[in-house]
């Protein structure tokens, strides 16, 4: 999680993952008491933060029918909650790239992660390297950016560059989602980065959580839909998914210019 944006990772500097839970929610964390992600124990595959399940507000933009033929990747796996929902809740074609093994080791022995299948596959690398990778270019349909270290301090990846690269993993209806949070983040600076990759008309995002995450949605081809029209496509997404989606309108609204 960076404005320190960064270029390389040392693979022999990764942080140590540890687990720790309460009677309900298992949470991993990367060496330090910062939550990377969490999982309801008796639900694995739902997804229980808030600011999780506010980076599937690409459902809005979708037709609801046509999910499971579209295609999920996610930038840095934490708990597996965003993988394994699109996988296995949207079954949906979905890749997720992590650069540290021990999170994925322990995504698949604590966090219910499924095996890699013909629609599921966890890449270890560098989210730096796979969005210039050209085979994936044009593919995706729904992006989740979540690029934090264990010090939680600013998204790792937060240039106008990386940004763009992500804008050209993008299917023409595909949205991006990134997790905005961090001690010396700068929220507009990274709004400032994301519109210059998509254009200003292409972003949206929702007011912080309680816990100071905010969601900034970015679509490949800017669209408008009206707030009656958000409303009835939130209301097939809570239904048929499970999601707050029809909350989500209430602080959810295009970025300002």
């Amino acid at each position: 999680m960076a404005t320190k944006t960064r270029t390389k990772t040392d693979p022999d500097n990764l942080p140590e993952v540890t687990i720790s839970e309460d009677s309900e929610v298992r949470f991993l964390h990367l060496g330090t008491e910062w939550v990377q992600g969490s999982m309801l124990i008796k639900q694995p595959f739902e997804i229980e933060l808030e600011y999780v399940q506010r980076m599937m507000a690409w459902l809005l933009f979708v037709d609801p029918d046509s999910v499971a033929q579209r295609r999920a990747m996610q930038l840095g796996l934490g708990s597996a909650a965003l993988t394994k929902f699109h996988f296995k809740k949207l079954k949906m074609d979905t890749t997720a790239i992590e650069i540290n093994p021990q999170v994925v080791a322990a995504c698949r022995t604590w966090f219910k992660l499924p095996p890699d299948s013909d629609k599921l596959s966890v890449i270890l690398g560098d989210a730096a390297e796979v969005v210039r990778h050209a085979p994936f270019h044009g593919s995706i349909d729904a992006l989740q950016v979540d690029l934090y270290d264990h010090e939680a301090a600013a998204p790792v990846l937060d240039s106008p560059d990386f940004y763009t690269d992500c804008r050209h993993m993008l299917t023409d209806e595909g949205c991006m989602t990134v997790n905005l949070f961090g001690r010396d983040a700068s929220y507009e600076r990274s709004l400032e980065s994301i519109k210059a990759a998509f254009g200003a008309d292409a972003v949206w995002a929702f007011k912080p959580t309680r816990d100071g995450n905010t969601i900034v949605l970015a679509q490949r081809t800017p669209s408008h839909p009206s707030r009656m029209e958000l409303l009835a496509r939130a209301e097939v997404v809570q239904e048929r998914w499970g999601l707050p989606a029809t909350k989500w309108l209430k602080v959810f609204k295009p970025a300002q210019p």
